[in-house]
C-alpha cells in the first residue's frame, strides 16, 4: 500500500490534480490519499477577516478558524480531489479523519504557543481504510480529526499521513511538495537520517513548511512505514526526491 500526501499549494494547480489523477491510475499498489489545504484556509480566512498565524510550520486554530478548515479540508478540497479522480476513471471516496473515528487525537502541546484546537494523532483506525481499498476504492483522507474529547480538531495533514502510513505498515509514503526533495541551497539532499535532519533544521537549511514534512517522515518510518521520501509529481513514478531513513 502507497500513501501520498498532498499539500495545499499544489492543489491550487488544475494540472497538478491531472497529473496526480494519473499517477493514481498507474499505480501498481492501492493507494491512500491524504491532503492538506492551507492556502485555501488562508484565502477563506483573509475573506472572512480572520487573522492567519503558525508557529513553525503549524496552524494555529480558535473556533472560527477550526469552522472555516473543517468547511475548506473536509468540504471543498476534498471533493475537488475525489471529483478529479472519479473524472480519471479512480473508484474514489472522500472521508476525514472524524468519520468512523478514522483518526482519534488529542489537543497537541507546543513549547512556545497555544496552537488552538489543533492535534496530534494517537489511535488510527487502519481497518477503516483497508476495507476501502481491499475493494478497490481509493480513499481521499481530509486531516480533520476527533478528539479523545469528542472535540474536533485541525491536525497537520504531514502528521495525519505519517500516522496513518505508520499504521497500514505503508510499503511507501510520498510527500509531494513543489521542490524535487530536501535541498540544501540548490542541491538535492537525497538521504535524511534522524540526527541530519536535527541538523539541518537547526542550521535553518530545513524550514517553515518543510519541518513538518520531515518530521512526520521520520516519525512514520519509525512507526512502521517502510520507506518515505520528499518528491514532487514529476519524480513520483521514479526514483528521485529524498529518502527518509531512521
Amino acid at each position: 500500500m502507497r500513501v501520498l500526501k498532498v499539500g495545499g499549494n499544489e492543489l491550487n494547480d488544475p494540472t497538478f490534480l491531472l497529473g496526480l489523477a494519473g499517477a493514481v491510475t498507474m499505480a501498481d499498489e492501492p493507494v491512500v490519499i491524504v491532503h492538506g489545504g492551507g492556502r485555501a484556509i488562508a484565502d477563506l480566512q483573509a475573506r472572512l477577516g480572520l487573522q492567519t498565524t503558525k508557529v513553525e510550520g503549524l496552524r494555529v486554530t480558535d473556533a472560527d478558524s477550526l469552522t472555516v478548515a473543517e468547511m475548506v479540508l473536509s468540504g471543498r478540497t476534498n471533493k475537488q480531489i475525489v471529483s478529479v479522480l472519479l473524472a480519471a476513471g479512480v473508484d474514489a471516496i472522500g472521508l476525514s479523519g472524524v468519520d468512523r473515528g478514522l483518526l482519534r487525537c488529542r489537543k497537541i502541546s507546543h513549547p512556545r504557543a497555544d496552537l488552538g484546537y489543533v492535534g496530534e494523532i494517537t489511535q488510527v483506525r487502519a481497518e477503516v481504510i483497508l476495507q476501502f481499498v481491499t475493494g478497490g476504492v481509493t480513499p481521499v483522507v481530509s486531516p480533520i480529526s476527533l478528539g479523545l474529547d469528542g472535540q474536533t480538531y485541525n491536525v497537520n495533514a504531514d502528521h495525519a499521513a505519517g500516522a496513518l502510513a505508520a499504521a497500514l505498515g505503508a510499503s511507501l509514503l510520498d510527500f509531494i511538495s513543489n521542490v524535487p526533495g530536501v535541498m540544501d541551497q540548490d542541491t538535492l539532499i537525497p538521504i535524511l537520517t534522524a540526527s541530519r535532519t536535527r541538523e539541518l533544521i537547526a542550521s535553518g537549511v530545513i524550514r517553515d513548511g518543510m519541518i513538518p514534512k520531515v518530521n512526520a517522515a521520520l516519525a512514520a518510518v519509525a512507526q512502521g512505514a517502510r520507506r518515505a521520501r520528499i518528491i514532487n509529481l514529476a519524480g513520483l513514478a521514479g526514483a528521485g526526491g529524498t529518502s527518509i531513513i531512521p
